[in-house]
């Protein structure tokens, strides 16, 4: 792939790290800074992104054994909430460059200037922070632990070192977004056990088809900002097939935990129903009516549709999950 030139303010020439510039929290060019609101501050903690995150979580701890007490498991699923939303914050703050030139970004309140660059890195900071104390406080150090980690894996590993250099980006940074489960558990027994290791294993295997499908559709953002998506490298035949390969690695593996006894029919029959509806999205992402290079003819409605059932789809299984648990 020829690297973009400029791909928005700040950006080096190899397209792969903000300008001194940016990182001193300063905006290089833009709309000069508005009247943040509320919704602003809400709108950095990625509130759409955290809605999924703080689900799995919540599952993981309704599904471990032992007991929490009430006001002590909402803690520790807020201490999620928030540490998700400082991940999806700091994240704000170093992509706020290829945001400015992503259409579907744009808008955000860093590159449109409601919110300033370094007020959003100290929010995020001293977000994560409350998070992760509060957490060692309400449940105990391992929870609080591996919440960090989740933060910095987030934020050093996928945003900082993965996402703007390598197509495999989604596939090692789909990590961060599998922690929530090991933390509810955690957070309850203070150990792990193999049930939380194959929750992580779910969605780290669930998250390449899922953003892959976004990426079919929104590639040509990917480009304009320089960002190495698969289907900006490889190509949208090569996504499809990609997308259909880890759909079929990952439905037999949501069935392993029926298959080990860890759960009842209830969560395995949902799992293999749904699993069944994932392949059909995944084998109509391939066979989308494509032009010579693979890209769709129908702008991409199969990977929309492919990408919303994927959400309905990690929310339903997780759901099961819980009602095997107690009532199975």
């Amino acid at each position: 792939m020829t690297e973009p030139t400029n791909v928005g303010h700040g950006q080096n020439r190899e397209g792969s790290q903000p300008s001194l510039a940016l990182l001193s929290g300063t905006m290089v060019s833009g709309p000069e800074e508005a009247f943040s609101s509320a919704a602003d501050w809400f709108a950095l903690l990625k509130p759409r992104v955290m809605t999924l995150v703080v689900f799995t979580g919540w599952i993981g701890l309704l599904v471990a054994p032992g007991h929490l007490h009430p006001v002590l498991a909402f803690t520790a699923i807020l201490c999620i909430a928030v540490a998700a939303g400082a991940a999806g914050a700091i994240n704000m703050w170093y992509d706020r460059d290829i945001d400015a030139v992503m259409r579907r970004t744009a808008g955000r309140p860093i590159p449109a200037g409601r919110i300033a660059a370094g007020e959003a890195l100290g929010y995020g900071i001293t977000l994560s922070a409350f998070a992760v104390v509060v957490m060692a406080l309400a449940t105990n150090v391992a929870a609080a632990a591996v919440l960090a980690l989740s933060i910095a894996f987030y934020v050093f590993v996928y945003t900082m070192w993965l996402k703007r250099r390598t197509p495999q980006n989604i596939v090692i940074g789909g990590a961060a977004g599998a922690f929530p489960p090991v933390i509810g558990w955690v957070a309850v027994t203070g150990g792990l056990d193999l049930m939380p290791i194959l929750l992580f294993a779910i969605v780290f295997f669930w998250t390449p088809p899922h953003f892959w499908s976004l990426s079919l559709f929104a590639h040509a953002d990917y480009a304009r900002a320089g960002v190495p998506m698969l289907p900006v490298v490889a190509g949208a035949r090569h996504t499809r097939w990609q997308i259909v390969l880890y759909t079929l690695f990952l439905v037999p593996l949501t069935v392993v935990p029926w298959a080990l006894g860890l759960t009842g029919a209830i969560y395995g029959i949902a799992a293999i129903v749904l699993g069944l509806g994932f392949i059909v999205c995944a084998i109509r992402v391939l066979r989308d009516e494509q032009d010579a290079v693979g890209i769709s003819l129908t702008k991409d409605a199969p990977a929309r549709a492919s990408f919303k059932y994927s959400i309905l789809y990690l929310f339903v299984l997780f759901a099961a999950l819980a009602v095997d648990r107690f009532v199975g």
